[in-house]
């Protein structure tokens, strides 16, 4: 349920009415936007319909949401959500953000390697993974704590922003220490446990939609970090399972339209994991920007014939910086900076 509030509605006007909705056993949202202030009420809606809210003082009216996903939807915030990064780069906004580096980090001196060539070329996130979710128990597991030291100094050296997955809820606190943005990986888009505390951390997040998960599933999902209070979050399309053999996955082009209309949240395209092969991620990168993602997830590796994962869709750093002089001019066909 939303409560809207009226221009004029004061301060202290607005934490009555939170109060009140506190003393249900209720949780309030308080959004301001461009044209209006809301207050999302999130729980039984029941316990709201036996109050008079529209007679208390600050209230315009009070309005239900239809969507299952309260808080992510267009209903509760109309205009997109825009956050800011500590350094300044704004997700959702205008300017498209880019996340590159290798899918594991292997070492300090590659790393290094690798993100001064996509910060060159115009990255502004250094992603890469120091606990590494494999389908097979004898592949590459990743250097847990190390890798992030090396994530965090590197990224530091050369400027960049971290963005790492974590997927245990008992690794919030260390992985926070170090990442920037959390990524909450495809397997894991379900894991309620650890979304209730990421959400409560406050760190930005990146969502991945899990491997064969509905848009409303995802949504869902990402109403579990809203609900906890974290509106810092960012949802990616990384391809889902389908029946076609000939790509890793199924970049789903339309989830972005989709989920531009559903919710205010910024949506992201992985093309490197939804194709599986380096020669497919260009043209599905260029896809994306061109149908209005907000960001992009490319992996990068300086010799991914070496790589302990996922070399055969990681680009050279030569082919990410032809990659982003292509993009550039469609990001600014559709009105978008990169």
């Amino acid at each position: 349920m939303i409560i809207v509030l009226k221009n004029n509605a004061t301060p202290e006007q607005i934490n009555h009415i939170c109060e009140k909705v506190k003393e249900l056993g209720l949780t309030p949202q308080v959004s301001r936007g461009v044209e209006r202030t809301i207050i999302g009420v999130i729980g039984e809606e029941e316990k709201l319909r036996a109050k008079p809210l529209e007679a208390f003082p600050g209230v315009d009216s009070v309005v239900p949401i239809l969507r299952p996903y309260k808080l992510a939807s267009r209903e509760f915030k109309p205009e997109p959500t825009v956050f800011e990064m500590g350094n300044g780069v704004k997700v959702g906004g205008k300017k498209i953000i880019v996340m590159a580096g290798p899918c594991a980090v292997e070492g300090r001196d590659m790393l290094f390697r690798i993100a001064t060539q996509v910060k060159k070329a115009g990255a502004d996130f250094l992603r890469g993974g120091a606990f590494k979710p494999r389908t097979s128990p004898y592949s590459f597991q990743g250097l847990g704590e190390e890798g992030l030291k090396y994530l965090r100094e590197v990224a530091d050296e050369v400027g960049l922003l971290v963005v790492t997955e974590i997927m245990d809820s008992r690794h919030v606190d260390l992985v926070s220490e170090y990442a920037d943005m959390l990524q909450i990986g495809a397997r894991n888009m379900q894991n309620f446990e650890l979304l209730k505390e990421v959400g409560l951390c406050k760190k930005p997040v990146l969502l991945k939609r899990g491997l064969s998960s509905t848009i409303k599933e995802l949504l869902l999902s990402a109403e579990y970090l809203l609900s906890r209070g974290n509106f810092k979050v960012m949802l990616c399309e990384r391809g889902i399972r389908t029946f076609e053999t000939a790509t890793r996955n199924t970049v789903d082009i339309n989830a972005v339209p989709v989920l531009k209309e559903e919710t205010h949240l910024p949506v992201l395209i992985d093309p490197s994991h939804g194709t599986g092969k380096r020669s497919y991620v260009g043209p599905v990168a260029r896809a994306a920007v061109a149908v209005g993602a907000d960001g992009l997830m490319i992996e990068v590796h300086d010799n991914p014939e070496e790589a302990r994962s996922d070399g055969e869709q990681s680009l050279l750093p030569s082919g990410f910086e032809q990659l982003m002089k292509e993009l550039r001019p469609i990001a600014h066909a559709v009105g978008r900076d990169i």
